[in-house]
């Protein structure tokens, strides 16, 4: 089957945009790797996984029971215990490319990572597959073709809505300050958009209340332009895991025949 990579931080990761993709594209039969900035192991939002500090909030800000029994097997899964280095990631090497997100201020070690830039660059280049979601959609829209323009201007996505960003930061910025604002002078949803060919190429989809799951993908949402899969927060990762594995059966069935 394809290989997939899938590239985190250091730390505040979130755990369910990186683990259930993990857990469903694996038990499709892919071969997942990981990439990390020095090659160690490497761990997700401890608020996400825990709720601390969130309060009342914590049932619905947290990564919810589905994502914490698929990040606890990812973490004791091999090949999350043996990553390979940024530095040393090779595009001709993989199929597919996946950005999960992350709000937390050590989520900006990824999304203004130059080598990841140009990783990212090299499989829109040659048209292999990449997913995306909530602030993962950052790093491909700071991303550059080879004449300078963003990898999504003409190009639809999708990504973290400002109203979702906002929510989450008003509900708790009183005790958490900006810890739902990894750019506070600007949202998700607005970078995004500056970097479009005309701002309604970004896909808001239906109102984000509840979250997918295996099965109930009814909530999740995902936008295909493409090889390009974008999705918007944890609640839609189901959907867009599903998508990119449909999409990968898909090109390999092409090569294949």
């Amino acid at each position: 089957m394809s290989k997939v990579l899938i590239i985190l931080p250091t730390t505040d990761f979130d755990p369910s945009e990186s683990s259930i993709p993990w857990k469903i594209l694996k038990e499709s039969g892919h071969e997942v790797s990981f990439g990390t900035p020095s090659g160690k192991i490497v761990s997700a939002d401890p608020i996400m996984l825990t709720g601390k500090s969130l309060g009342l909030l914590a049932g619905s800000l947290m990564a919810d029971k589905n994502a914490l029994a698929a990040y606890s097997e990812m973490t004791a899964s091999e090949e999350f215990n043996s990553p390979l280095s940024w530095n040393s990631l090779d595009h001709s090497k993989f199929d597919a490319l996946i950005i999960p997100g992350g709000h937390a201020q050590g989520v900006k070690e990824m999304l203004e990572n130059e080598g990841l830039k140009n990783l990212t660059s090299s499989f829109f280049e040659k048209d292999k597959i990449v997913g995306a979601v909530c602030h993962g959609v950052l790093l491909v829209a700071r991303s550059k073709t080879v004449d300078g323009d963003s990898l999504l201007k003409g190009r639809k996505t999708t990504g973290l809505l400002k109203s979702q960003e906002m929510l989450a930061h008003n509900l708790t910025r009183l005790w958490k300050g900006d810890y739902y604002r990894t750019y506070p002078g600007i949202t998700v949803e607005d970078e995004v958009k500056l970097q479009l060919a005309t701002p309604s190429d970004f896909i808001k989809g239906p109102l984000p209340i509840t979250r997918d799951s295996s099965k109930n993908l009814s909530p999740g949402f995902c936008f295909v332009d493409r090889n390009y899969i974008s999705a918007r927060w944890p609640g839609d990762c189901h959907t867009w895991a599903m998508a990119i594995d449909k999409k990968l059966k898909s090109l390999q069935t092409s090569n294949d025949s």
